[in-house]
């Protein structure tokens, strides 16, 4: 039996799995609802089997969707890879760049992007934002160029780079009695309530990991989940914080946070640039990896 699929259908198809919805994938190709059925309707009638199954208002991959769906992949980034060795063969012009970030990664990349983008303003760039789980599938799955984070886990295929420096420091409010004191020991803030990120983000892991070493139990009062709800909590009194140095730079110069003198402080962390090992960079992706990586990155950013 042969099956005569075309790349949109595969396109619409792998959308479709992504989503797990035919509405949010329509939104996603910019396509109606109804050619996104019908896309995948023909590509049901090619293989001879249902894809999906729907189960209350869901839709899931049936076993021959599942399948589909691996080669789907396989079948996208081969021709995503092919894309990508034509445009080196012109150069960067008409280059891109799809590049994640891990959330408190935001505070940095736009700086970062637009040095990069002066020298460079024919390449166009994709960023996302988002929390260190999603980074690392989107690694995995290879929908991602680069990623910018804080050190990956070990044992995973990945390439990482450190390229600039990511202190960890309390934080507080300015009012805070801990704020006027010099010298202040992991024990003494330790006995004061805590606004941390929610568990498994790279700030909690590196947090969590340093007072264990020192032997000092830290616990955590408030669960958040963005680094901006930590700072609007710790400026209305809530409890300290844990921030990297780049995220509260203007709080700290309006007067509306301060930063602890605590012993064995600030935690010393880097970002990385991240990719899959042996993932082929398009010329866009190199030149915007070497443009960072062969100078001081901490230059680029607001002083």
């Amino acid at each position: 039996m042969s099956m005569h699929l075309t790349f949109r259908q595969l396109q619409v198809f792998t959308a479709v799995a992504k989503h797990q919805s035919f509405t949010r994938a329509a939104q996603a190709l910019y396509l109606s609802q109804p050619a996104v059925s019908m896309q995948v309707r023909q590509m049901e009638e090619q293989v001879g089997l249902p894809l999906f199954e729907q189960l209350g208002r869901r839709i899931y991959l049936t076993e021959a969707g599942r399948e589909m769906a691996r080669y789907s992949a396989a079948i996208t980034q081969q021709l995503e890879e092919a894309v990508q060795v034509i445009n080196d063969l012109k150069g960067l012009a008409g280059g891109h760049i799809h590049i994640s970030v891990a959330t408190t990664g935001a505070y940095i990349a736009p700086y970062l992007l637009a040095a990069f983008s002066k020298l460079h303003p024919q390449v166009t760039v994709s960023m996302d934002v988002t929390n260190r789980e999603t980074l690392l599938h989107q690694l995995a799955e290879n929908e991602v160029d680069i990623a910018i984070m804080g050190r990956p886990p070990a044992g995973l295929a990945l390439e990482a780079t450190a390229f600039l420096e990511n202190p960890l420091v309390i934080i507080a409010a300015p009012d805070h009695p801990l704020a006027r004191i010099k010298a202040i020991t992991l024990d003494m803030v330790a006995t004061y309530p805590f606004i941390m990120r929610e568990p498994g983000s790279g700030t909690r892991i590196a947090v969590e990991q340093f007072f264990e070493k020192a032997g000092v139990a830290l616990h955590a009062s408030i669960e958040v989940s963005s680094h901006e709800a930590i700072k609007h909590a710790v400026r209305a009194g809530m409890g300290l914080g844990i921030a990297s140095l780049h995220t509260v730079r203007e709080e700290l110069l309006a007067g509306r946070l301060a930063v602890l003198d605590v012993q064995g402080m600030p935690i010393e962390r880097h970002w990385y640039l991240v990719h899959r090992q042996g993932k082929r960079l398009s010329a866009a992706a190199q030149a915007f990896r070497d443009f960072l990586l062969n100078q001081d990155a901490a230059r680029l950013l607001p002083a």
